[in-house]
């Protein structure tokens, strides 16, 4: 890991500023007062935030915009022939990946980096909850907001710098983290891997990069990370676990998910902390509290503290976040999907549905994992009453013949008048007011900008009026 501090940078560029990623790492150098500009083509919400604590947001990308600037970061999904990237190697400017900048921001502290397939951004909000709690004030940077704090990204004045560490593009391979953390190993990412063995090794890459003195904590439960925690440990490396495995460190018993929450007994070596409650529903997110709890204890959080804070978990904006209620429809957003997690959040959702339907509006997140796991994704969204699937999100991809929203359609085991494949982001709303009724539950579903359609759905029910709402479903009108 480069030694460069953030404060070496000098003025700093973000390339696609808007991004959750991107824009937490902006926050948190204007924060320690590094001058920092962006530029953006999307009115992403978090631009607003930005401009306040000083930074410039340019609204198009073009080689002015890097007049002064001395290191322009930028992310994976950024082709390496963009305006602002080919500027900045011609100018002989310093370029940063935007997982090396982090890194540079990390000199100094102790880190704690959050890594697995599935539950990165709400493990990692759940430890920096419980530091805070303690009165620890950590630098963190989080691939999600959370609710009550209402930021992704802060400068603390404590030791700890809690962070998600991105193995999608290898980038999680740049950092040297105090505390490891890994949360499962799933078939995913396999364009970067070639395949699952691939995937692995990269993990065990990663736990082994922790510091002297450091540890890996992973889930007893989930087949790959078992793998790689034998590999780990047989090189040497301090490796603490946590599930309903009966080894597991930091083991759960008698856990119940409801629409109200989690509740588990956890037991720490062998010793009762007594009950954990989660104030947010989905057994999975009970599996995640836990990995956070030990991480916490393992850093000098007492049980007592941690626990509480746990209690107090608000929850991550686009993980389950409840969007609000319209003529009686409820409207949730969820980041999920690869199919593991779909899996996940349509269980609980069906949980907080009760009585009531399960509509999702799922949008397919890049043709490769579309392609490679349609069976299984399509399996997952069979769990609803209804489906609408939009087209696949897959900046700069190629679509071949036969592939995305409309094979994904097909395969959904639903009646044929239960799902539908609507292509035009504009006729979504329509397509969910012809279909809800009062008493469902609807989910957008996917990476962004399928984020960004909870709020239209809103809008689109109360225009609609309750007397109009499902109207398609209605029998008189048959």
């Amino acid at each position: 890991m480069s030694q460069l501090t953030a404060e070496d940078l000098g003025t700093v560029h973000l390339v696609g500023v808007g991004g959750v990623g991107m824009s937490g790492l902006a926050r948190l150098l204007l924060t320690r007062g590094i001058p920092t500009s962006g530029s953006e083509l999307r009115e992403w919400p978090q631009l607003a935030a930005l401009k306040a604590l000083g930074g410039t947001i340019f609204r198009e990308h073009r080689p002015s915009n890097l007049d002064g600037v001395d290191t322009v970061v930028y992310s994976t999904a950024i082709p390496k022939d963009h305006i602002e990237l080919v500027t900045a190697r011609e100018r002989g400017l310093r370029l940063m990946h935007r997982s090396e900048a982090l890194a540079a921001t990390m000199v100094g502290r102790r880190s704690v980096a959050v890594a697995g397939t599935h539950g990165k951004t709400t493990t990692t909000s759940m430890i920096t909850l419980m530091l805070q709690h303690a009165g620890l004030d950590p630098s963190f940077v989080i691939g999600g907001e959370i609710s009550e704090v209402g930021s992704n990204a802060h400068h603390g004045s404590g030791e700890l710098f809690v962070a998600e560490a991105d193995e999608s593009d290898r980038s999680f391979l740049l950092y040297n983290p105090h505390v490891a953390v890994v949360t499962n190993i799933d078939a995913d990412h396999l364009n970067t891997y070639g395949d699952l063995q691939g995937l692995e090794d990269a993990f065990v890459e990663f736990c082994a990069r922790t510091e002297p003195g450091g540890f890996v904590v992973t889930c007893a439960d989930d087949p790959g990370a078992q793998r790689m925690a034998v590999r780990v440990r047989a090189a040497g490396g301090d490796v603490v676990t946590y599930g309903t495995a009966p080894d597991a460190d930091l083991r759960l018993s008698e856990v119940r998910s409801s629409a109200q929450g989690v509740r588990y007994v956890a037991h720490h070596d062998g010793v009762p902390l007594g009950e954990v409650y989660l104030p947010v529903p989905g057994a999975h997110l009970g599996l995640n509290s836990a990995g956070a709890l030990l991480t916490a204890l393992r850093l000098g959080i007492s049980a007592e503290s941690a626990i509480e804070a746990l209690a107090t978990f608000p929850g991550v904006r686009r993980r389950f976040e409840f969007k609000g209620t319209e003529a009686g429809v409820r409207i949730y957003d969820e980041y999920a999907y690869h199919p593991v997690p779909i899996d996940a959040a349509m269980r609980t959702l069906r949980e907080v549905a009760a009585g009531g339907r399960l509509i999702v509006v799922f949008q397919p997140y890049r043709m490769y994992r579309t392609r490679d796991f349609q069976a299984e994704i399509a399996a997952a969204l069979s769990l609803g009453d209804e489906a609408i699937i939009m087209e696949v999100f897959g900046p700069g991809e190629v679509r071949e013949p036969g592939e995305g929203g409309v094979a994904l359609t097909a395969a959904v085991d639903l009646p044929e008048d239960r799902k539908v494949f609507v292509p035009s982001w504009e006729d979504v709303p329509g397509e969910v007011v012809a279909r809800v009724q009062e008493g469902d539950v609807v989910v957008t579903m996917g990476a962004p900008p399928i984020s960004l359609m909870g709020d239209e759905l809103l809008a689109a029910l109360k225009d609609a009026g309750a007397g109009y709402v499902g109207r398609h479903n209605r029998p008189e009108e048959d």
